[in-house]
């Protein structure tokens, strides 16, 4: 038997995309409960929020009130964003495509993804990333194909089988939470929600334990002062 890790250091952020308003049922966050619950016991700091309760416009800049917005929470919510360790976005499925909200947090999550961390790298750099998706229609995989490489390609570190689903039978149906939806009772979705959960927990342990990754060959602060490690221009 494994021995128990540690893993009351790690802060971890929990962004339901779902399209309904606080305090409706979201089915999403139904399942998202099972990995919080998870990281919960194992002394983790967990934080969560729907981003449609709050006014997050389109874009893809920092503070969009720049751009002619009267208002723009993203900043503020950013704060959250940056203190956690682990992000894991939830989002419904709609049509076969992850939510508007979710295309939402991305393009806000890469208007940032400039920013530089204490080492000279991308911000993101040393954090670690998954998702989970709902639904009672075909598009776990399409949907987390897309949100884990968006989240790879700004610097999250993404760990084995980081996603995590349920759909139920095709078509009109219950979804998670519904009576008669037997959803809690899912072998399958039990057993890859709390691999996935833990699977972020130890990457991300393991990057807080070496404090991330070692700036060499990746720092944007030292390219720009010209430092190129082994790289040979060609002629």
């Amino acid at each position: 038997m494994a021995q128990q890790p540690d893993f009351t250091n790690l802060k971890a952020l929990f962004i339901n995309c779902t399209l309904k308003k606080s305090p409706r049922q979201s089915h999403t966050r139904g399942l998202m409960e099972v990995s919080m619950n998870i990281m919960r016991k194992e002394g983790v700091a967990v934080d969560s929020l729907r981003l449609i309760d709050f006014n997050v416009p389109a874009g893809v800049q920092p503070d969009m009130t720049e751009e002619g917005y009267d208002t723009d929470n993203w900043p503020h919510l950013f704060k959250r964003v940056e203190a956690a360790h682990i992000l894991v976005v939830g989002t419904p499925i709609w049509l076969g495509e992850r939510s508007s909200m979710a295309s939402k947090l991305i393009e806000r999550l890469y208007a940032m993804s400039a920013m530089q961390n204490d080492k000279g790298q991308y911000l993101y750099y040393g954090k670690v990333g998954g998702c989970m998706v709902t639904g009672n229609e075909d598009g776990i995989k399409h949907c987390a194909k897309g949100i884990l490489y968006a989240l790879q390609h700004v610097g999250y570190s993404i760990p084995p089988q980081a996603d995590a689903g349920w759909i139920g039978e095709v078509g009109p149906g219950p979804s998670y939470l519904d009576d008669g939806s037997n959803a809690k009772n899912s072998d399958f979705t039990n057993r890859n929600t709390t691999f996935m959960t833990y699977n972020l927990l130890h990457l991300a342990k393991m990057l807080q334990e070496q404090q991330g990754y070692s700036p060499y060959g990746n720092s944007p602060a030292a390219w720009e002062q010209g430092e190129r490690w082994q790289f040979e221009k060609r002629s």
